[in-house]
C-alpha cells in the first residue's frame, strides 16, 4: 500500500537532489532517499528521512529499499558521472543485477540504447517493482528558467545572431541525443557537448577560443521528458564561462533548472555574463 505523504527520491550528483528533497520537505511530504554510489553527496542524507547508499547498476536495490517505507511516487535527479562506465574492472564495479540486465537485453533493442531510451526503459522497469517517476521539476519549479533576459544586461545584435544561428543545431543535437550544448561565435560553432559534459566542454571552448565573447546555448531535448535528464545550470556554470571569457549563456525556458536560480543570476549580473531563457 503506498503512502501519499512520502516522496522517494533517487539521487546523483550535484546540487539538484537538494533542491528536491528540500522543496518535498516544506510540502510536508517525508523524502526517502536512494543515493547512487560514488555520485551522491554524502551529507545529502541531512536533508532526507532516510537514506540508503545504493549500486548504481543495481535498479533492484533501489526498488527493494523505497518499497521498505510504502514509496512509490519518487523523482530520480543529480548527474551520473558516465566516464566511470569506461574505466577498468568496470564489470566488477558495477556489476548489475537481473533488472539491470532485463533493461538491457529486453526492454532494448540494440539500435535504441541511447541515453533518453535508456532512461525510459529503465522508468519501465522501475514501474514494475511499482516506483513510478514523476516530473522532476515538480519539488523545484520556481527554479526553471523564464523566457526573456534574466540578467540586467540583455544581448545585443552580434549576441542575438549566434543565437539565432546555434539554436536550431542545438536543437538537432538533442535530437541525436549527442548532448545538450553547443559553443557558438560568429555565427560559427566552436564546441560540441559530448560524453565529458558541459563543464568540461566549457574548458575546451576556453582553449579554442581566448579572445572570448562566444555563447554557450543548452536545450532540452524536443521532446524532453521531465522526468529525467533535465538540463541544469548554475553558479559553477556561470563560474566556468566567466573563466573561459564566455558573454552569454542560453537555456531553454520551462525546461532548463537554473540551480540557486536568484544567487546565479545575480553572480551572472557580477560576472557581466548574460542569461537569456530561449
Amino acid at each position: 500500500m503506498s503512502d501519499s505523504k512520502v516522496l522517494g527520491l533517487i539521487a546523483g550528483q550535484g546540487r539538484l537532489p537538494f533542491l528536491v528533497a528540500d522543496g518535498a520537505k516544506k510540502a510536508g511530504l517525508k523524502v526517502i532517499c536512494v543515493g547512487l554510489a560514488d555520485n551522491a553527496a554524502s551529507d545529502l542524507a541531512e536533508h532526507v528521512d532516510i537514506y540508503y547508499e545504493v549500486p548504481l547498476a543495481r535498479p533492484g536495490r533501489w526498488i527493494k529499499k523505497l518499497r521498505k517505507h510504502n514509496v512509490t511516487t519518487t523523482i530520480m535527479v543529480g548527474r551520473v558521472r558516465k566516464t566511470r562506465i569506461y574505466t577498468p574492472f568496470r564489470i566488477l564495479k558495477y556489476l548489475p543485477d537481473w533488472r539491470a540486465l532485463r533493461i538491457w537485453y529486453w526492454r532494448l533493442r540494440k539500435a535504441e540504447k541511447q541515453n533518453d531510451r535508456m532512461l525510459a526503459a529503465l522508468a519501465d522497469e522501475l514501474a514494475s517493482g511499482g516506483i513510478i517517476l514523476e516530473n522532476s521539476t515538480m519539488y523545484c519549479s520556481e527554479h526553471l528558467a523564464t523566457k526573456g533576459t534574466m540578467t540586467k544586461i540583455a544581448p545585443g545584435g552580434a549576441i542575438n545572431n549566434d543565437i539565432e544561428f546555434g539554436w536550431p543545431i542545438a536543437r538537432k543535437m538533442g535530437e541525436l541525443d549527442i548532448g545538450q550544448a553547443i559553443a557558438v561565435k560568429e555565427r560559427e560553432v566552436i564546441a560540441v557537448e559530448a560524453i565529458e559534459g558541459t563543464a568540461k566542454m566549457i574548458e575546451r571552448v576556453g582553449k579554442l577560443c581566448p579572445a572570448g565573447g562566444w555563447t554557450l546555448i543548452k536545450t532540452a531535448k524536443p521532446n524532453q521528458d521531465m522526468r529525467f535528464d533535465v538540463p541544469c545550470v548554475g553558479p559553477d556554470t556561470i563560474k566556468a564561462l566567466a573563466e573561459n571569457k564566455a558573454k552569454c549563456l542560453v537555456v531553454e525556458a520551462e525546461k532548463t533548472i537554473i540551480i540557486d536560480k536568484p544567487e546565479t543570476v545575480k553572480l551572472a549580473d557580477e560576472l557581466g555574463i548574460i542569461i537569456t531563457g530561449h
